[in-house]
């Protein structure tokens, strides 16, 4: 289906092939219409964010909380006094079958991570070490392991691959024998 202009007069073709004769249209009358919306966006500091007056160009960091089409952006403590929501912090352990040596372990996080601090014995209550000082590996029995972190983005990322270079640990062994 398409309109055709034919000398000013405008019609309508269907293209069904039909023995009937097309239907001929007036054409509508269009208005002409506009409107100005403004884009811009406000959003007004509170509480501890609002004591002291940003510079220009200076970085606010904080939430972002759109509330009945208005934006607040308030600290990380203030939160549950403007809203319903709250905040926690999550501390993470997993527990892994584990009975190769505690040392291999740790010379192969060695190779993989940039730093590799062992915490001493009175802190961890036995041979334990600390990855990217984010995440504790314990050593908890001749076969298990241990492996606490605060959960963030970061930290979870790096207790994902710490878990994979775990349990690819034995078969890289294996695949070298």
């Amino acid at each position: 289906m398409f309109m055709a202009d034919i000398a000013g007069v405008r019609v309508l073709y269907t293209g069904d092939y039909s023995r009937e004769e097309d239907c001929h249209l007036c054409a509508a009358e269009i208005l002409q219409f506009s409107q100005y919306f403004n884009s811009e966006k406000m959003a007004k500091t509170i509480r501890r964010l609002a004591e002291k007056t940003p510079e220009v160009g200076e970085t606010v960091s904080g939430f972002l909380v759109k509330k009945a089409f208005t934006y607040q952006i308030m600290a990380h403590d203030d939160l549950h006094v403007f809203s319903q929501l709250s905040t926690e912090n999550i501390s993470q352990r997993i527990t892994i079958a584990y009975s190769g040596a505690f040392g291999v372990l740790k010379h192969r996080l060695k190779q993989i991570f940039e730093s590799v601090e062992s915490l001493p014995d009175e802190e961890s209550e036995g041979p334990a070490f600390r990855v990217p000082e984010r995440l504790t590996v314990k050593y908890e029995s001749e076969k298990h392991i241990s492996l606490h972190w605060r959960s963030d983005p970061i930290s979870d990322m790096v207790s994902d691959s710490v878990i994979i270079s775990i349990l690819l640990i034995p078969i890289l062994i294996t695949s070298y024998c």
